[in-house]
């Protein structure tokens, strides 16, 4: 062992660095293959004391040793290096006698490399310094620059002083425009003046030493190119902070106008008030301002639309000579989807009228068709539109196709192809389709070939935690995969059948995992995740002891259900080849099969009768019984929440397996516990798979979490309400109260799949618009859901064309919600009625568009109020809606 590896071995930096000074150029070169393989070596255990000591000194040896810039920009930047690297100091002292150009093209390896790949700023700037060549502009050395002048919390200077040493500043700054996600480094020193990033642009732009117009133009383009919300925040601010002159303003009246088009609400509205000053000082030419008020008044931002119409009305009205090009331009918020802007449009038109010529106000008067009907009847007055005739024909309701379950496809033949869906199933958490299909295929593998199954199952196996190669692996293996251990997800389960074909839990283990299963830890979810992890513990073990052909459970759907006559088959091949049943997954097969077709199940009872089996007998007393009903129901609350309690089935616990039989006990809301492990949200799906049939049953035990999507802000659990709307079996009042949750859940993603949901149910004929728009009244009611979530969610719902749908669930709804609003208190009031009003304007909309009449209970109190409140304005609009004249 030469010296200088003896030194590097021993973490010896300085020593290294002497030694290194003292070689020839081809002595380095000589030394550095004995580097690579310290480095190869060093790699196998790369968190021992001993290597994190090692990793400096050797980062220096391998940089100092190789003479190609790309391979010691490689070396440097190398991710084993990264976490005990060198210092800079140190490394830019090797290598400071190359040459300059051989540096340069270091650092601007380095520079290009991702951000993300940790490279030291003060490394690449001290290469840049000793090789005097311009300051690179990429992504990584910027942030990395932003983070050292932007960093100093424990420095006396400021960002101004910093930034006035730095000698490549204008290229810098210049590059900090172009810079995606910039802004939250800029962002971090929150400093005011000149200790923060826009007090020092500032300063350094008043004084010249950054050019004026290079800092706005590149600001401005910057806002132009859009991106993300902290981005423009900072250069927005920046943007003000110039404080631009009247000529600096005016002559980017054309950006102006773009961003008050395109661009996000907050820097749109810093460029309309640019333009209205610029229009009401007279500098802007009223076609230029006809072009933005047609593109302001078709954005969603309302306030932005309201500040549209106060400027073009204050124009009319100063020279009426504008009316003519203007009030048009108004005209076009007609069609505008808030009825507000509309009414506020009309407002302005019929205020200025007289003063346009005749071609405008018959253009005016044409344009009134898109008013909504309420509106719409006044400017058959004020504008002289023609009168609308009574609607004989309403919106067509658009409901999506209802979803079509998929056939569950056999499991792949060839091991190779299961461990490839193996290891992607693992690394996606797919859904029940490939799960299933992934776990029959190693069981049948299993049976069939099962050392080809582990060869080909290996690089699977070995990215798995609990397949290291320490000392004590198998051990740790089997202690997690013991009784104590509950199956959490799909994930979880594929690990205990692959760590008992890799041998990493013992037999004994899973044997008492079968005797002594009894969860300590109860909750509301344990019934449905114990059968769950049931079967795939008895497949574990019957894969060491006696393997089986295939699964009985296997479903037919993608939706869980299982055909009866698939599953008197596979028991006829039981019988033929001998097999021991394996009683969970014959349990599981039960709960899965199909009994709705009555007529199917009673031929499917039949032939399994004559099988002559034990098992054939119980299938066909089961498939003859009665069909599945709802359970007994009892409504108990929370806090804020509403949840359900059920009663005891004894069709789940009669000759089932004791993990199976919980699924029939009673649900108590205080008994069981609301805190539990059951964490993962993808493990849902697979709960919903187990009784397929009885939507309802699972739907009851999620309850809590669904609720705790509008009470308490979770995120995700939603995402199974779509899959309990394509469920077979009977829905109430479960199905649509976590529905109702999920319509008022904080996060949109969530509302998203609950409008799923909602469209689904209803193109299957199965919402009770009535249940669930009671539900949705007294949720509001009490707190739980906020109306201002359920108008969002009811809105998006409409726009799909479901008017028809979403007004049926309203009309059951806003009459509680109407009802208290008239019996509350003065206190009272101003709280119940936030949010109600926009969910008034959606239910106005859809009782316009679905041809609705009639009267609602309470509305024409709120509509009798004084004011032009939001609430006060769509209870007017809602009663004139329900009340137009039908044709006969």
């Amino acid at each position: 062992m030469s010296s200088l590896i003896e030194a590097v071995r021993a973490g010896r930096t300085a020593e290294v660095v002497g030694l290194l000074d003292g070689m020839t150029d081809a002595e380095r070169r000589a030394s550095f293959p004995e580097l690579k393989e310290l480095r190869k070596e060093l790699r196998k255990d790369p968190w021992t004391a001993e290597v994190r000591r090692a990793h400096p000194a050797l980062h220096v040896a391998g940089a100092a040793c190789q003479t190609g810039a790309a391979a010691v920009a490689t070396w440097l930047a190398a991710a084993d290096l990264r976490w005990s690297p060198a210092s800079p100091t140190v490394l830019i002292d090797v290598l400071g006698d190359r040459e300059p150009a051989w540096l340069a093209d270091v650092a601007h390896r380095l520079a290009q490399r991702p951000s993300g790949s940790g490279v030291p700023y003060p490394l690449m700037a001290g290469l840049v310094r000793l090789a005097g060549c311009p300051a690179p502009t990429t992504q990584a050395y910027v942030e990395g620059w932003v983070q050292h002048i932007g960093g100093g919390w424990q420095r006396t200077d400021t960002v101004l002083g910093r930034m006035r040493q730095e000698p490549h500043l204008p290229e810098l700054v210049g590059a900090l425009f172009e810079t995606d996600g910039i802004g939250t480094g800029l962002a971090w020193s929150s400093h005011e003046g000149v200790d923060g990033w826009t007090g020092a642009i500032t300063q350094l732009a008043a004084e010249g030493v950054l050019e004026r117009k290079v800092v706005v133009d590149a600001c401005v383009a910057r806002l132009l190119r859009g991106g993300a919300t902290a981005d423009n925040r900072v250069f927005l601010h920046v943007l003000k902070a110039l404080a631009l002159t009247r000529d600096e303003e005016r002559e980017r009246a054309a950006d102006w106008l773009a961003l008050a088009s395109d661009a996000t609400s907050t820097v749109a509205a810093h460029a309309q008030s640019v333009l209205a000053a610029l229009a009401l000082d007279g500098e802007l030419p009223v076609r230029r301002l006809a072009e933005l008020s047609g593109a302001v008044l078709f954005r969603t931002e309302k306030k932005l639309v309201r500040a549209q119409l106060v400027l073009l009305g204050k124009l009319i009205a100063r020279d009426a000579a504008t009316a003519d090009e203007l009030l048009p331009v108004t005209a076009q918020a007609f069609a505008h989807e808030d009825s507000d802007v509309q009414e506020r449009a009309l407002k302005l038109v019929e205020r200025h009228v007289r003063k346009a010529g005749p071609a405008v106000r018959e253009e005016l008067a044409a344009a009134a068709e898109q008013l909504i009907p309420a509106l719409h009847a006044r400017a058959v007055g004020s504008l002289g539109a023609a009168p609308a005739a009574p609607r004989s024909v309403v919106d067509e309701e658009m409901l999506p196709p209802a979803p079509e379950p998929v056939r569950v496809a056999p499991a792949p033949t060839d091991p190779a192809e299961l461990a490839e869906e193996v290891g992607a199933l693992l690394a996606s958490e797919g859904d029940v389709t490939t799960f299933e299909r992934a776990l029959d295929g190693l069981v049948r593998q299993a049976h069939e070939n099962q050392d080809a199954l582990l060869e080909a199952l290996g690089p699977v196996i070995t990215r798995r935690w609990w397949a290291d190669t320490g000392p004590d692996h198998i051990q740790r293996g089997d202690d997690y995969f013991g009784t104590r251990h509950e199956i959490a997800d799909a994930s979880d389960g594929l690990d205990l059948i692959l760590a008992t074909l890799h041998g990493t839990v013992f037999t004994s283990t899973l044997r008492v995992g079968l005797n002594g299963r009894a969860a300590s830890r109860h909750c509301g979810h344990s019934p449905l995740a114990r059968a769950f992890g049931a079967r795939l513990r008895e497949v574990a073990y019957r894969i060491r002891t006696e393997p089986l052909p295939f699964l009985l459970s296997t479903p037919t759907w993608s939706t869980g259900l299982l055909e009866p006559d698939e599953l008197v088959a596979r028991l006829d091949e039981y019988r033929r080849l001998g097999t021991r049943v394996s009683e969970a997954d014959f349990a599981q097969a039960l709960l899965r099969v199909r009994r709705s077709d009555e007529s199917t199940a009673a031929s499917a009872a039949r032939a399994a009768a004559a099988l002559g089996t034990p098992e054939g007998d119980r299938l066909a007393r089961w498939l003859t019984s009665r069909p599945p009903a709802l359970p007994m129901y009892r409504r108990r609350t929370s806090g804020t929440r509403i949840l359900i309690e059920t009663g005891e089935l004894l069709g789940l616990q009669e000759d089932f397996d004791p993990e199976f039989r919980p699924l029939g006990r009673p649900v108590s809301v205080f008994g069981d516990r609301w805190h539990c492990y059951h964490w993962s949200d993808s493990i849902r799906q697979h709960w919903l798979a187990v009784l397929p049939e009885r939507p309802e049953l699972v739907a009851v035990r999620m309850l809590p979490d669904l609720s705790s999507l509008a009470v308490h802000d979770s995120r995700g659990a939603a995402a199974v309400l779509p899959l309990l709307a394509e469920a077979d079996g009977p829905v109430g009042d479960a199905v649509h109260l976590c529905l109702a949750y999920g319509l008022g859940a904080r996060h949109e993603e969530d509302r998203l799949a609950a409008v799923d949901a909602l469209l689904v149910l209803a193109a299957r004929g199965r919402l009770d618009s009535a249940l669930l728009g009671a539900d949705l009244g007294q949720l509001v009611r009490r707190g739980a859901v906020k109306p201002l979530r359920l108008a969002e969610s009811a809105r998006t719902a409409a726009a799909t064309g479901a008017n028809a749908t979403v007004w049926g669930v309203l009309r059951h709804a806003l009459p509680v919600l109407l009802a208290d609003l008239a019996t509350g208190g003065p206190d009272g009031q101003a709280a119940k009625s936030r949010g109600l009003g926009e969910l008034l304007a959606v239910a106005a909309e859809c009782a316009e568009r679905s041809g609705a009449r009639g009267e609602l209970p309470h509305l024409g109190q709120t509509a009798d109020r004084r004011g032009t409140s939001r609430l006060v304005t769509q209870a007017r609009r809602l009663r004139t809606a329900l009340a137009l004249e039908v044709a006969a």
